[in-house]
């Protein structure tokens, strides 16, 4: 059964993936046992427009994007082996910004 997530992407973020600010999606992994680490790269062949060096480094985030997960830092909910279920809502915000 696909997991339920919301995605919000600001900051700039959004502009890496079309202008969209928020979408609801329906993720084709298990839910209980897929995790931010799965969802990422689902993520960045799904939903990502351009410039996938800007949002993945590796298999997580670039440095200086922030993530949330439910509104709470992911660094308290474990990072990428946060396990999904079905709901979460998911923020990624840039904290780079050009001068």
């Amino acid at each position: 059964m696909p997991i339920k997530l919301t995605l919000n992407f600001s900051g700039g973020m959004e502009l890496l993936f079309g202008g969209v600010k928020t979408t609801k999606v329906e993720v084709p992994l298990s839910e209980g046992a897929a995790t931010i680490r799965d969802l990422l790269p689902w993520v960045r062949d799904n939903l990502l427009t351009e410039r996938a060096e800007l949002f993945m480094d590796d298999e997580s985030v670039r440095p200086g994007i922030l993530v949330l997960i439910n509104e709470a830092d992911w660094e308290l909910e474990g990072e990428l082996d946060y396990v999904l279920a079905q709901g979460d809502d998911i923020v990624f915000i840039s904290t780079l910004h050009g001068g």
